[in-house]
């Protein structure tokens, strides 16, 4: 069973940390599309490959970043007021 275990390659798992330097750094770039070598040379510290290909599919997911055929872009929006008239609709 351990045998087993150890033959299968896992994704890597990364820290919270990085997690968050990577959203920061995606937030923030002066440009709205960013690839992955560009994010690559934003960061402030270095991210492993396949560690900074796990956190992009993870956000992705959870619907922070859209992945195109230029890169990345940040598409989370945390304004209220948006969110409230998408849920309400607009009140005149």
């Amino acid at each position: 069973m351990t045998e087993a275990l150890h033959c299968n390659k896992t994704k890597p798992s990364p820290t919270l940390n990085t997690i968050l330097m990577v959203e920061d750094t995606i937030q923030n770039s002066p440009n709205s599309v960013i690839t992955i070598a560009e994010l690559k040379r934003a960061l402030p510290k270095q991210v492993n490959h396949n560690t900074l290909m796990t956190i992009l599919e993870y956000l992705e997911k959870s619907n922070k970043i859209a992945v195109g055929l230029r890169g990345i872009t940040w598409i989370k929006n945390d304004n209220k007021n948006l969110r409230n008239v998408a849920t309400h609709g607009l009140e005149l």
